[in-house]
């Protein structure tokens, strides 16, 4: 399926969110997620599905001021 993740549509095979963070190589603990623009929390990625054309943001915290 065809998904935009960080605002770049890509193809992929993950089912859900989980899935999808992993499946991209990212810090599962150290990211926040959101799925068409609503916040994700970590223990909720497993059970939220993604369908065609979902707008995904996967956001690392940053230090600094």
């Amino acid at each position: 399926m065809r998904i935009r993740l960080n605002g770049e549509e890509i193809d992929t095979t993950a089912k859900d969110l989980a899935a999808l963070i992993e499946d991209r190589g990212f810090d599962v603990a150290g990211v926040a997620t959101a799925l068409n623009g609503e916040f994700v929390p970590r223990g909720l990625r497993a059970e939220t599905t993604l369908a065609e054309g979902d707008a995904v943001e996967v956001l690392r915290p940053m230090q600094g001021g």
